[in-house]
């Protein structure tokens, strides 16, 4: 829920867009506590609707599908490999930066690396795994991580298979340690017990991959 909820946060917004926001976490919820109390398979957007107290046609206007009202939010985080290269220093290798984004973001015990205890998420978690559709939606966010961050490679660089290469080994780096935070939480660590541990995973593994990408590429 707190990784939701942080993916639907934003920069100080106006009335509209506030009420807006409000409506959207409003289903968003509604939906949760369906999908964790009856399974995801047994829920329709119209007893969301009918639990969020609005329209079916809001919960489309809003989400677009089913799928969208639980995993849209986490699909905001989708470019965060890419945002980090992009936007490093001059001089700053792809792996430093996504090093130094994801070092920012265990710092800040961000849900979106899995640095949560609200248990909810934990279940939300489980759900996911457990409904084929929402698995393997996740997994095209995983793909498409990959090809943002590809992208912004190639441009750079020029070479497209070579950038793939390097967006998929970092953006599987970056994703196993989230899977250990996950993997601990549910063994009942708490965040603050694993954020130490989580820094210095994090350092491990994007040293293990600068290892073989050696400074690929320093932004000019």
């Amino acid at each position: 829920m707190a990784e939701a909820e942080a993916g639907m946060a934003a920069q100080p917004l106006g009335l509209r867009e506030r009420k807006k926001r409000q409506t959207a976490m409003r289903i968003w919820r509604s939906a949760l506590d369906l999908f964790l109390e009856r399974g995801y398979d047994k829920v329709s957007v119209a007893e969301i609707a009918a639990a969020a107290d609005v329209s079916k046609m809001t919960v489309f206007n809003y989400f677009g599908t089913k799928e969208d009202v639980l995993l849209g939010p986490m699909e905001e985080h989708v470019s965060d490999a890419a945002d980090a290269v992009r936007e490093r220093e001059p001089g700053e290798s792809a792996v430093a930066a996504l090093r130094r984004q994801f070092l920012v973001k265990v710092a800040e015990r961000d849900p979106s690396i899995g640095l949560s205890g609200d248990a909810r998420l934990l279940q939300m978690r489980q759900l996911i795994s457990d409904t084929p559709a929402l698995a393997r939606r996740m997994l095209t966010f995983q793909m498409r991580s990959v090809e943002l961050l590809a992208e912004v490679l190639a441009e750079e660089t020029g070479d497209r298979l070579l950038a793939g290469v390097a967006a998929h080994q970092l953006v599987a780096a970056r994703g196993a340690v989230i899977l250990e935070n996950h993997r601990r939480l549910v063994a009942g660590d708490t965040v603050e017990e694993m954020a130490d541990d989580c820094a210095a995973l994090a350092e491990r593994a994007f040293d293990l991959v600068e290892k073989g990408l050696q400074g690929y590429p320093a932004k000019a």
